[in-house]
């Protein structure tokens, strides 16, 4: 039996466990599946451009923030 282990990051102010070696996109799709429009990726600080997030691959204890656009007035 396989069994991954987890590690421990910071996503959007709250402390949650994800998969090891998890990549930037695969982690974006499980937050907010297909709807990726309008939004933006930070991890420590530094925003990841989209195009490369199949390469950037979350480490113990990152900060991950994803910001949505809103409409409003």
């Amino acid at each position: 039996m396989y069994i991954t282990k987890g590690m421990t990051i910071s996503f959007n102010n709250q402390t949650i466990e994800v998969e090891d070696r998890m990549v930037l996109s695969n982690f974006v799709f499980h937050q907010l599946g297909e709807k990726q429009n309008g939004i933006a990726v930070a991890i420590n600080g530094e925003v990841k451009p989209k195009a490369g997030w199949e390469e950037v691959q979350l480490c113990e204890n990152d900060d991950v923030l994803i910001i949505k656009a809103t409409q409003g007035g």
